[in-house]
């Protein structure tokens, strides 16, 4: 069983966030399953906000954890090209873990730490929309590993 976490910035999330996740979050098979762990917010902006995020994140990783990091000039896939990425880090045989960061984004030490650095979009999202997105396109790239119909095309 593949340990995944997603590790993301805020809490208290909108009713609708809340009922995104719990749509998807059950799909998930018994090989893939994905946790959603709430990262507190800083109160702080800017730099000393990036650097409450941090300190927070690294408490929770393991040193040989894989870190993929939601990134705005991270690279974007495919739904299939994610799909084979999910393989392709599965097999560094470590954990993954998945990393939404707050409004001000990650700071460098964060970005040095991290494996990969993925960009949903050359749009930005909210964090909460983000969220959702994460976990939708985790499922759905699982969903095309399986050969499951979600994705069809």
């Amino acid at each position: 069983m593949a340990d995944v976490r997603l590790l993301a910035v805020g809490q208290k999330m909108p009713s609708w966030v809340q009922d995104g996740c719990a749509e998807y979050l059950p799909r998930f098979r018994h090989q893939f399953r994905l946790v959603v762990e709430e990262i507190i917010a800083s109160k702080k902006d800017g730099a000393d906000a990036r650097e409450e995020h941090r300190k927070r994140l690294f408490d929770r990783l393991k040193s040989h954890d894989f870190l993929i990091l939601l990134d705005e000039r991270g690279r974007s896939y495919s739904t299939t090209e994610l799909a084979d990425q999910l393989t392709q880090w599965e097999l560094s045989g470590r954990s993954l873990v998945f990393a939404i960061g707050g409004a001000d984004g990650w700071c460098d030490d964060v970005r040095a730490r991290a494996d990969v650095q993925w960009s949903l979009s050359n749009l930005v999202f909210p964090h909460p929309l983000a969220r959702v997105i994460v976990i939708e396109q985790l499922y759905r790239a699982d969903s095309v590993r399986q050969g499951h119909p979600y994705h069809r095309s």
